[in-house]
């Protein structure tokens, strides 16, 4: 990605911007303007030269001529020699003396075409650094109440300025609206969900309860809480693309042992063994969340498993050039390598049939993604040749100064 960033960085340093563009028009045509006026000014002065050429030889009484030879011939020449010497010092004075002011005021041409292109693209100037302020915002729904209200004159500029308003104003009320979805339905799908599990809880404990009202209770506060799990997972996979505000020093070492000791009990009773190499990795961001991507992956490494022998080997580390970096690797089942794109996106599994619990909602590995992005981080996944799956999570180096509280 660094790379990437260099050589866009080196082409935007090798390109040749409108403005410059703009003045090499502008000196251009200036240029073959003068070489025109100067070539037909050449033409008209030599044909007047031409025309004042038909002179006669005016001798005096005594019949001698008024050039220093006495025969008509030799002063006819030697009118020809200073016409020709005139011709050509007056050319030459003309195509030198020409040319040259032809460059000094081409030039200045070209200065002043440079500073017009500049003045007449600061609004453009004004329009690209607002989308380059609202693309570089933290997340995708920051940075959307930038305006340009670009003011003066109604030309073309100002009417893709304003159009640019309108497409942002029409982009923050969407999310707005969005973030308006979200909350309300944070209340109206878990309210109801609660009501529910604690109905069936108070029918299951009931003294009347017959063994059959006890085990339809229990698949029914399975599938509760199934459904419990995939909304909490979708309000986090719809929020957690904001922006991380209050960002502290987090090291993975410390988040991958205590997820670790979390799913260990879970790990056993399927028959897995977690394996744990946890490094320094001192990253920033928001600890909670950070905890989601471990969480989620050593979730995703026990479900998606096999019964005989499997394991999930859990690892933190911190690269070379400073960045923290996670990975979880587990056996299963063999994962095509088409299938890498398709597993980040929500309710993606893989076949469930050869999994032995397959229990998630298949939104694990999306919001791992999403959280990593707002912090600034990358995830990739690979599959491993004996069958599973290599998910690392990259993440931004450790702020030099720590955040405030």
């Amino acid at each position: 990605m660094k790379k990437r960033r260099m050589e866009k960085r080196c082409m935007e340093k090798r390109r040749i911007t409108l403005r410059a563009r703009l003045t090499l028009v502008y000196g251009g045509l200036f240029f073959a303007a003068g070489i025109v006026l100067l070539g037909v000014t050449y033409v008209l002065f030599a044909q007047q030269l031409d025309r004042g050429g038909d002179l006669s030889v005016h001798t005096d009484s005594g019949g001698s001529a008024s050039s220093p030879q006495n025969t008509p011939s030799d002063s006819l020449n030697w009118v020809a020699d200073e016409q020709k010497r005139l011709h050509d010092a007056a050319t030459a004075s003309l195509i030198t003396q020409g040319g040259l002011a032809l460059t000094l005021v081409g030039g200045v041409a070209a200065g002043f075409g440079w500073l017009i292109a500049g003045r007449v693209l600061v609004p453009l100037h004004r329009v690209t650094d607002t989308a380059r302020r609202i693309a570089s915002a933290p997340a995708a729904d920051r940075g959307l109440h930038e305006r340009i209200a670009l003011d003066g004159r109604d030309d073309e500029v100002k009417d893709l300025a304003d159009s640019f308003d309108l497409m942002v104003e029409r982009l923050d009320r969407s999310f707005d609206g969005q973030r308006r979805f979200v909350a309300n339905a944070s209340h109206e799908l878990r309210t109801p969900l609660t009501v529910g599990r604690a109905l069936v809880e108070l029918a299951m404990h009931r003294k009347t309860a017959s063994p059959d009202v006890k085990r339809l209770g229990e698949d029914f506060l399975e599938i509760n809480d199934r459904h419990e799990r995939l909304i909490s997972g979708l309000l986090l996979l719809a929020g957690s693309e904001n922006h991380i505000p209050d960002r502290q020093n987090v090291d993975l070492a410390d988040v991958v042992t205590h997820v670790t000791a979390q799913r260990a009990p879970e790990a056993e009773k399927t028959g897995i063994t977690v394996h744990e190499d946890a490094g320094p990795a001192p990253t920033t961001g928001d600890a909670l969340l950070l905890e989601r991507i471990v969480q989620n992956l050593v979730e995703n490494g026990i479900r998606h498993n096999t019964d005989d022998g499997g394991w999930v080997q859990v690892t933190s580390r911190t690269l070379e050039d400073g960045r923290a970096e996670t990975e979880v690797s587990n056996t299963g089942p063999e994962v095509p390598s088409y299938e890498l794109p398709t597993l980040f996106e929500p309710f993606r599994r893989l076949d469930t049939e050869r999994l032995v619990t397959a229990k998630g909602a298949g939104l694990g590995l999306s919001i791992v993604r999403s959280v990593a992005r707002a912090h600034g981080g990358d995830v990739t996944a690979r599959p491993r040749p004996d069958g599973g799956l290599t998910v690392t999570v990259t993440l931004p180096q450790e702020s030099r100064h720590r955040p405030q509280g």
